[in-house]
């Protein structure tokens, strides 16, 4: 495979041999002689006088192509496709070792849609996911093969862009911003890797955008990782990026490869990854349940897949520990992910308030109001164990700003709860509005435990049940 110095000579193919003294190429061969000019650089046309081309030296094409391939060769300093070269789709495994059957899944599927645009470039091909995940190697893989197949691509991480493009104005710049910005512009296949890691002042995002609008426009190819929100991003960029007739946006679940032997997705704030297997066809419906139970069972099954078909409005799933509550929650988002839905946000509720006071920490990478808007308006939200947080104010007033926001959004939400009671009175008035929420108990005792401790469970779970047998509220 080429190194993508090579690639970006081979761009101005055709371009006269640098010279030693002496008039011979490199090598210590005689120079090739442009059959054109005959090496002046430059041709006059034969026109009459009065012709605006009379008697003007005009650039000969081998002059032309010599300037473009200096250029080019510029941007070898920004590409680090060179380092990467190991990164291609042989080197890419879909299936290691840990992750659940739904993050396997959403790996293979990346990784399918990355060969098949590497097979023929077209549109966009946006990879958002966290740190490590597997975007960068996908993105890589996909420049590596076009290079190969004799593509001129640029793989740029946009840091490293946004600062090539700022020493244009150092006073010893051979090349001015315009000869980069239409260098980059113009390339056949752009990759930009890390799209929103740089420093964002207004010249950053003002050059990107000028960069992907010229891209958009001209329908070029260009592949793009980011691990921000897309929301996060500049607005001008974001309309862009979610083009439904160019782009193809996917999300990766997987956690980060980097942390082998870590435990893996636990410095991220969605914890699906831990549920991977909890699927409506893994749920057992344990026939061995009283028939009131079983069919109560039953009734929270097809609720929940009713749900996870058609998410609108909330479902609240209540039940003692163990009941099955949580396998169903996950069970609806891990639905949306393999049926290419969209990638839901699923978090513990004292694990989601940890996190919010995490980025009161100096060392934090994000702010509480970039966290908190995440998850407020994220598609699909699923909060487990809503009412085994502490009851502090600053908690309280949180989790009330979360849902009623996602109320009067009308935002898709599934809770579970072992305790319908213990949630916040202006909460409870949100999730008693039948118009809005749908409320359904599981009556079935415990997975855990012997029959003994089950049915004492059972009995003590009917004595302080309040909202009816099993009835949708």
């Amino acid at each position: 495979m080429k190194r993508v110095g090579d690639i970006l000579d081979s761009m101005g193919a055709g371009t006269e041999p640098e010279r030693e003294p002496g008039g011979r190429a490199g090598g210590g061969q005689p120079a090739e002689v442009c059959p054109i000019c005959q090496g002046r650089g430059f041709v006059l046309y034969d026109v009459p006088p009065g012709h605006p081309d009379h008697n003007r030296p005009i650039a000969c094409r081998c002059t032309e192509a010599r300037m473009a391939a200096e250029r080019l060769r510029e941007l070898r300093r920004v590409s680090n496709l060179g380092a990467l070269e190991r990164l291609t789709f042989d080197t890419f495994n879909p299936d290691i070792q840990g992750l659940s059957e739904v993050v396997r899944f959403n790996l293979h599927q990346a990784y399918n849609h990355a060969v098949n645009y590497a097979q023929a470039p077209n549109g966009w091909l946006v990879l958002l996911g966290g740190y490590g995940c597997g975007k960068t190697h996908l993105a890589a893989a996909i420049a590596n093969q076009a290079l190969a197949a004799g593509t001129h691509v640029l793989f740029l991480v946009v840091p490293d862009l946004l600062d090539y493009l700022r020493t244009a104005y150092a006073p010893t710049s051979d090349t001015g911003m315009d000869e980069r910005m239409e260098a980059i512009r113009s390339v056949p296949l752009l990759v930009l890797d890390d799209l929103g890691a740089h420093h964002s002042t207004p010249w950053a995002q003002e050059k990107l955008y000028q960069i992907i609008n010229h891209r958009y426009n001209n329908r070029r190819p260009t592949v793009i990782t980011t691990n921000q929100r897309l929301e996060e991003l500049d607005p001008r960029v974001t309309s862009r990026l979610v083009d439904l007739d160019l782009s193809l946006v996917y999300e990766i679940l997987a956690p980060d490869y980097r942390q082998a032997g870590a435990d893996r997705g636990a410095s991220t704030l969605s914890t699906l990854a831990f549920h991977g297997d909890q699927t409506f066809e893994t749920f057992n419906m344990r026939e061995g349940l009283p028939a009131q139970q079983r069919e109560n069972l039953r009734r929270g099954v097809n609720l929940a897949r009713g749900y996870a078909e058609e998410p609108s409005g909330w479902l609240v799933l209540t039940g003692s520990y163990g009941c099955g509550k949580t396998h169903l929650a996950a069970a609806i988002a891990n639905y949306q992910v393999t049926s290419g839905r969209g990638i839901p946000l699923f978090v513990v509720t004292p694990d989601l308030l940890d996190h919010l006071r995490a980025t009161f920490s100096p060392n934090s990478p994000t702010t509480l109001d970039r966290l908190f808007e995440q998850v407020k308006n994220t598609a699909l939200l699923v909060l487990d164990d809503l009412g085994t947080e502490s009851a502090t104010p600053w908690a309280r007033e949180k989790l009330f700003q979360l849902l009623n926001h996602r109320y009067v959004a009308r935002l898709a939400t599934v809770i579970t709860t072992d305790d319908i009671e213990k949630i916040d009175a202006r909460l409870l008035s949100r999730m008693l509005d039948k118009t809005r929420c749908t409320v359904f108990r599981i009556e079935a005792p415990s997975y855990r435990g012997g029959e003994s401790q089950r049915g004492a469970r059972s009995s003590a779970s009917r004595g302080r049940r309040q909202l009816g047998r099993g009835t949708d509220a």
